[in-house]
């Protein structure tokens, strides 16, 4: 069966232990985990939150982003090195805390363009690199997922298409693909007909509003979205990712504007859609 998450950059892309009254009451709400950003160079903040999260039995799953300085498709190979090493930290800073998976765009730096589209050299590297992370990754058990972002935070890995094409360049069992309804709501013709294509290589979701709130507040259309999930048999996790401006310094760097819904309101109303998905559509 599937689990439950939510990720904490609702209030903040820290790891600290500012964060465990917030993972106490998500445990109170009924979640199975925690999702957070990988956004500090401190391993041992990451080793003490998953301790307390294993101390409430809440498991841990993670997302990461990757600066220019460390960008998997760059033509300079020192560049990709540095892309290579800083996923292996990440892969390092995973198992001290028991997580298991690290999704996110781990195909190419988070915002950074080269004013043209992506060709075939973009694509060889951005699988170079994830091949020489994953094998690093699998000697700790961790799953790498990639995401396929929208077009104004990314130029080489848009759609479900794009994201299985990379996979398929690596082909190894612990690269899989990461499913965020949000961009999928923005990049797909048809969200349905993606998550029934990603299927094979399906490994982790994340359930996002279209603007990011409150899921259930929006137009994603959710019964067909978890009938889907269903029918292709996923029993990975269901991991709601909302934003704010709680974090002033993360909410400026990924253009958030505004607060689309309080996070409270989001873990608790969001909570309570996916348990009725959950058992309405039997996944």
């Amino acid at each position: 069966m599937t689990k439950v998450g939510f990720n904490l950059l609702a209030w903040s892309a820290k790891v600290s232990e500012d964060m465990f009254p917030v993972t106490d009451r998500l445990k109170r709400i009924g979640y199975d985990g925690v999702e957070i950003f990988m956004g500090v160079s401190d391993e041992k903040a990451y080793k003490q939150f998953g301790n307390y999260a294993k101390s409430l039995d809440m498991e841990v799953t993670s997302v990461i982003g990757l600066g220019p300085e460390e960008n998997p498709i760059s033509p300079d190979a020192k560049v990709r090195e540095k892309a290579v090493e800083r996923i292996k930290w990440f892969v390092d800073c995973a198992h001290e805390m028991d997580c298991r998976l690290i999704g996110g765009p781990l195909h190419s730096a988070f915002a950074t363009f080269a004013n043209k589209a992506p060709d075939e050299d973009d694509y060889k590297r951005s699988a170079e690199v994830l091949s020489q992370s994953a094998e690093y990754a699998a000697q700790s058990d961790v799953e790498l997922a990639v995401e396929a972002i929208n077009r104004f935070e990314c130029y080489l890995c848009n759609t479900v298409a794009q994201m299985i094409d990379i996979i398929n360049r690596v082909s190894q069992p612990n690269i899989t693909a990461h499913f965020d309804t949000h961009h999928a709501n923005i990049e797909e013709k048809n969200i349905i007909q993606s998550i029934h294509n990603v299927a094979p290589v399906l490994g982790h979701v994340h359930i996002s509003e279209n603007d990011r709130g409150t899921p259930g507040d929006g137009h994603i259309p959710w019964d067909d979205v978890f009938s889907a999930l269903s029918e292709i048999g996923y029993d990975g996790w269901l991991t709601i990712e909302s934003f704010s401006r709680n974090d002033v310094d993360f909410a400026n760097s990924i253009n958030v504007w505004r607060e689309y819904s309080k996070p409270w309101d989001v873990a608790e109303k969001g909570f309570d859609l996916i348990k009725k998905m959950k058992k309405k559509h039997n996944i």
